[in-house]
């Protein structure tokens, strides 16, 4: 399929035209030397999502973790849009794989764009990238700009450590909201299936 190129309003657009009935926000790496795991349960993910005929939201890369799980989706029969910004087209890896490919300026416009597309967040293994995507949304959903669920998708307890900082940070007082109103911890695609099936009643 050939990617389009679109504007905010007209993401808009073809997201209510194509009925999709969720749209999944997917936080990953774009690192090319994970384990064997990452790159299988991101698979499986995309897959599912695709089986649903849901709409994935992601970076655009055409590397690691987010090309694995926009190909997945994609073969599986869902949409898949790509929030691109320039620097991604300069470097020429921009994935093949956009449905919709919303270009943007910078990476922060990258983050706004996509919390404004996506009805959740998932987030898998990642770096310096992935951990700027999930507290911006915790940030800005802990003081009540919306109420859009974050998923930490555990795979091979690739964020123990954050959780354990959290609950450091839980513990001197210095989180002022109960983050399990706003974080979910997922340690396998089941746990991910039976959440979003609660969170839509």
């Amino acid at each position: 399929m050939t990617t389009n190129t679109i504007s905010h309003h007209s993401a808009l657009h073809t997201r209510q035209s194509t009925m999709q009935s969720l749209s999944i926000a997917i936080f990953c790496s774009a690192a090319q030397n994970l384990s064997t795991s990452h790159y299988e349960q991101t698979k499986l993910l995309g897959r599912w999502i695709g089986e649903q005929r849901w709409r994935l939201v992601y970076g655009g890369a055409s590397l690691g973790l987010m090309e694995c799980v926009a190909r997945a989706a994609k073969e599986a029969g869902g949409i898949v849009a790509g929030v691109v910004p320039d620097k991604l087209v300069e470097r020429g890896i921009v994935s093949t794989l956009l449905d919709e490919n919303i270009p943007v300026h910078s990476l922060g416009e990258r983050k706004e764009m996509m919390l404004r597309e996506s009805d959740l967040f998932i987030a898998l293994p990642g770096g310096l990238g992935t951990l700027d995507e999930i507290f911006h949304v915790l940030g800005e959903s802990s003081i009540g700009y919306h109420s859009k669920p974050v998923v930490l998708y555990n795979i091979d307890g690739c964020w123990d450590s954050l959780l354990n900082m959290l609950d450091d940070l839980r513990a001197q007082g210095l989180l002022r909201h109960d983050l399990s109103e706003l974080l979910v911890v997922a340690n396998s695609l089941e746990d991910i299936k039976n959440f979003i099936k609660t969170m839509r009643g």
